[in-house]
């Protein structure tokens, strides 16, 4: 038998690739609906204890920082780090804020489910 005769549409060969598509098309659903981001965004140690260092240390290598870029470069990614920390505790805040005024209109069994609900969703907010 010659290829030439045979089509990319004939059901032996047809069926056997959509089930190819279809199987990576699942596979990659589940890993990305149950644990796979978690896996790849792990937050790393940026600007705070040895992370700073590290940081730092790169920067002056991979740029080929002056002494005085160095320093100034500290000073401004610290004021950064500063910034980011206020904007996080200003949103935390409002979430709290959020949470509580929700939590006024529930009745007692509607606020456990929504405490188990704010669990599920967003585990990181609700520490």
């Amino acid at each position: 038998m010659t290829l030439e005769g045979v089509s990319w549409r004939t059901p032996r060969i047809l069926f056997p690739l959509v089930l190819v598509f279809l199987s990576g098309s699942i596979a990659g659903a589940l890993a990305m609906r149950f644990g796979l981001p978690t896996m790849i965004y792990k937050p790393m140690p940026y600007w705070s204890e040895g992370g700073k260092q590290f940081s730092l240390q790169k920067l002056k290598h991979e740029l080929n920082l002056t002494e005085q870029q160095s320093r100034a470069m500290e000073a401004e990614l610290d004021d950064f780090v500063k910034y980011v920390q206020t904007l996080q505790s200003q949103m935390d805040g409002v979430r709290a804020d959020g949470r509580e005024r929700i939590m006024r209109i529930l009745d007692p069994e509607q606020q456990k489910k929504f405490r188990a609900l704010l669990t599920e969703v967003t585990p990181r907010q609700n520490k």
